[in-house]
């Protein structure tokens, strides 16, 4: 993502008493950036995304906050506008100073760190403002980490991917995924991430591939009904504690941003964020399901000329794809929640 100049990505969690959550914050330049936002899935947690159509005021967008926490994680937010608007960044309103354009989305990650309730343990303000303060214009860490601490894809760990596209014109297009998807990421063919599309990445090891695939963690042809996996997982259900494995199937999400240096309006926006979600089709199967509320933002900094548009709607495609399986490649996940290198590369167990 900070290979667009002018971007920053900060990243803060907690995984202790009971959490495993956290919130990633996209800070685009203090003037701002353009921005869009298109939302795929069918049961989405967003903040500001109204504001994003093109038929509305304001412009520019001066940050973008992922975060677990479900609805509850949307407060995150709240820390991060109070760090733009007391740095003086935001949308003019004379005398009163400035209001901090912030939209947001969220992933289902509730009880994933065993809290009880859950709804105790999510990102708030606090933990939005130390994203805020994490924030850097450099290399951007991935995996178990940010708003991607508690993710889960399928039966594996999730987490936060990146990937990055130059065009022949110097034109760059980035990505950031947040995947906590109920479909699956992996191809159960060969082992290998949907989203990798040039096979840039190592083969599975085909005795592991094996395992993986008679084992409870084997991709799901369909993620299950939200209204049966919830009689089943409790706690209205019966007796038996939630797995939080299980009851993370009950809301997922893959969340993110796509951003370029390429001057754009929001209509244009709003367009390369849906092409984000070709990518995410790709990288995902089922995807944009009833139980997962995908939405993608997209950021424009202006710093070059438009350019050809279709070809930067395309490399935002196969960008955020990429994302994804890096999101999976990265991800080290818990002794309760290996990561794809684990199950199926032979890395080591997470700690």
């Amino acid at each position: 993502m900070t290979d667009v100049p002018g971007i920053a990505v900060g990243h803060a969690r907690r995984v202790d008493d009971g959490w495993r959550t956290g919130v990633t914050v996209v800070l685009a330049p203090p003037g701002g950036a353009a921005g869009g936002v298109d939302v795929a899935g069918g049961a989405p947690g967003t903040r500001e995304t109204d504001l994003l159509d093109p038929r509305n005021a304001v412009e520019l967008v001066h940050a973008v906050v992922l975060t677990g926490g479900s609805a509850f994680g949307l407060a995150a937010a709240d820390g991060v506008m109070r760090r733009l608007a007391d740095a003086g960044i935001g949308f003019p309103v004379g005398p009163a100073g400035v209001v901090p354009i912030v939209p947001g989305a969220v992933i289902f990650d509730l009880g994933r760190g065993g809290a009880s309730p859950a709804s105790h343990a999510v990102p708030g303000p606090e933990l939005g403002a130390l994203a805020y303060d994490n924030a850097t214009a450099g290399p951007v860490a991935r995996g178990t980490v940010g708003a991607g601490t508690g993710a889960v894809s399928d039966a594996l760990a999730g987490g936060v991917g990146g990937a990055s596209t130059a065009l022949g014109d110097g034109t760059i297009v980035a990505a950031l995924a947040v995947v906590n998807s109920a479909g699956s990421a992996v191809d159960p063919r060969t082992g290998r991430l949907y989203g990798d599309l040039d096979a840039e990445l190592p083969s599975p090891d085909p005795e592991l591939l094996a395992a993986w695939l008679a084992s409870d963690r084997a991709p799901r042809p369909f993620p299950p009904d939200f209204a049966t996996t919830a009689r089943e997982s409790g706690p209205r259900g019966g007796s038996a504690p939630p797995d939080p494995r299980v009851s993370g199937l009950l809301m997922n999400t893959t969340i993110g941003v796509v951003a370029t240096d390429a001057t754009l309006t929001k209509a244009q926006c709003w367009r390369l964020a849906a092409s984000a979600h070709d990518g995410m089709a790709r990288a995902i199967r089922p995807v944009h399901t009833m139980v997962d509320g995908d939405s993608v933002f997209a950021l424009a900094t202006g710093a070059r000329p438009a350019g050809n548009l279709n070809e930067l709607l395309a490399a935002a495609a196969d960008t955020f794809a990429r994302a994804v399986a890096d999101a999976l490649y990265q991800a080290t996940g818990y002794p309760d929640l290996p990561g794809y290198r684990h199950l199926l590369l032979g890395g080591h167990h997470p700690a």
